[in-house]
């Protein structure tokens, strides 16, 4: 287990691997069909002189994780198309923007949805980027101990991205070659499956076993595993094998690692400062003003009313809520459902906040409910307050520090429950001492064996995981993503997956839409 000098080093070693990130962060060029071109004509021997260089251009590969938590990329697109997240058209007009978000609530994707387009770019700019830097570092003369290492992170780095697009959009262009100009072809889901398996099976053997301070932020064992588990918890849905003995034997690699544990204090994995989480297993690195205008959740959700609570400057955009009937999972003793604001509203010294209005006073509370879709009042909807909040925070001045956690040892801890639920032997695990914690400290008893059914593990994944990006592969895995919710009404099989944008399908003739779009 981690210890006090251990997360103390990871504290100066998250801006150590900031700078190696952001001195290359401007070099970096964009793609959304898996071409580039190569902006510099010097050497790789030339280039590459000593093993920073090398670690450096790493970098490169990792910046492309950091867009991931914005308003119009991926974490929003998988959020506002569940149950968890919504984004109505507010009463003085604003945030209905052409209808984009309610196509994503209502399951009516276009492929020439703005938020769609975007989270697809970013997942085909973060794999060309790896095939890049694998390139670069495989063709670079500079050897020293590690450099396989570091192949290894950046392709299993890789196989993450090629999971989110198979997750995401099922058949999709697939070019491991930085030197192939050629169209990419498409290839479908178990061609891509197999290579995300294999990929890491090749290479989890050279990363780096614990999660030490140099380590932080990177590719690590606990990643590769953990990304192995989930891989495989969802083969039955993907492929159509079912592959959940797979995914228990690759959460119990993590667990024998003997290197993460359940903190107590759930919100102590979102804190500003979350290096000292020994819960998160793979995050990405986020600075104020290194990293701004990529986590600025505050912004997003909250009213300008809440600036007297956090002493925010600068407007709130007062967007994103919480699906009003998933509030309703949370029991009122659950200390999970603090990831959210409602009710009465206090500022900084614990005042209650109100406003007078026409000379009467107006308590500032957030509501949980909302009365109209396409005109909320702006203190109706709870507002994420999961990550916690610092100070001061500007959208684009100075934007959240906290790191954006992607995997966590409770999400280990899940999959092999549901993967033995699965499998019928649920009750091997609920004496787990770390799985009955992360109960336990949310203020819930722990399981037994008859509370397990399907409703009330998806229940408790999302109440565990809310706005972490996992609840859309949860909801299809358990057959509830055709169903209806608050304004969505029902929608068919050819939801699950995305369609493929415009742009990519003008942009390469080998692609073929998904069936019905």
């Amino acid at each position: 287990m981690l210890h006090s000098n251990t997360t103390t080093a990871m504290k100066k070693m998250k801006y150590i691997v900031l700078s190696l990130v952001g001195a290359f962060a401007l070099t970096m060029v964009s793609c959304t069909d898996l071409e580039e071109d190569v902006y510099s004509d010097i050497p790789l021997d030339k280039f590459f002189r000593t093993e920073r260089d090398v670690l450096m251009n790493a970098g490169r590969a990792y910046t492309k994780l950091q867009r991931f938590p914005e308003e119009q990329r991926l974490w929003s697109l998988i959020e506002n198309s569940s149950d968890e997240m919504v984004i109505p058209g507010r009463d003085d007009g604003l945030w209905w923007e052409q209808g984009r978000w309610d196509e994503l609530h209502t399951h009516r994707f276009n492929s020439s949805n703005k938020i769609l387009r975007q989270s697809y770019e970013y997942v085909f700019e973060g794999i060309s980027a790896c095939n890049e830097v694998i390139y670069e570092t495989e063709e670079s003369e500079i050897t020293f101990e590690g450099k396989d290492r570091i192949v290894s992170e950046i392709k299993i780095l890789r196989a993450l991205f090629y999971y989110w697009a198979i997750d995401n959009w099922g058949n999709v262009p697939f070019t491991i070659d930085w030197t192939d100009k050629e169209l990419p072809e498409q290839k479908d889901r178990k061609f891509i499956f197999n290579f995300i398996e294999q990929e890491i099976l090749d290479h989890v053997g050279n990363l780096q076993d614990q999660p030490t301070a140099g380590y932080y932020g990177r590719v690590t064992r606990g990643m590769a595993w953990t990304l192995l588990a989930k891989l495989y918890l969802n083969a039955e849905e993907w492929i159509g094998e079912s592959k959940y003995e797979q995914a228990v034997d690759a959460c119990d690699k993590v667990i024998a690692l003997n290197a993460y544990m359940i903190e107590d204090d759930y919100f102590t994995n979102f804190k500003v400062k979350n290096e000292v989480s020994r819960e998160n297993i793979f995050v990405i690195a986020n600075h104020s003003v290194y990293t701004k205008d990529r986590l600025y959740w505050y912004t997003l959700t909250l009213n300008d009313a809440s600036r007297a609570t956090f002493g925010f400057k600068g407007e709130m955009w007062d967007g994103f809520v919480l699906e009003p009937e998933f509030f309703n999972k949370y029991n009122e003793n659950d200390l999970r459902r603090n990831s959210f604001l409602f009710g009465q509203q206090y500022d900084m010294n614990g005042n209650p906040i109100y406003f007078i209005e026409n000379n009467d006073t107006v308590w500032f509370e957030y509501t949980p409910t909302i009365g109209n879709y396409r005109a909320r009042k702006k203190w109706e909807g709870a507002r994420c307050c999961k990550y916690e909040y610092q100070k001061d925070l500007e959208y684009y001045v100075t934007d959240m520090e906290n790191d954006f956690v992607l995997f966590r040892y409770a999400d280990v801890l899940y999959t092999k429950l549901e993967a033995l639920w699965r499998l019928g032997r649920a009750g091997e695990m609920l004496n787990d001492v770390e799985l009955q914690k992360i109960r336990t400290r949310a203020g819930m008893p722990p399981y037994q064996a008859s509370d397990i059914t399907a409703e009330e593990l998806l229940d408790e994944f999302g109440r565990e995981f809310a706005w972490e990006a996992r609840r859309r592969q949860d909801q299809i895995r358990f057959g509830v993503w055709g169903n209806t919710w608050w304004n969505k009404p029902a929608s068919g099989p050819t939801a699950k997956l995305f369609p493929l944008p415009q742009t990519a399908l003008s942009n390469n003739s080998k692609l073929r839409q998904n069936p019905g779009y």
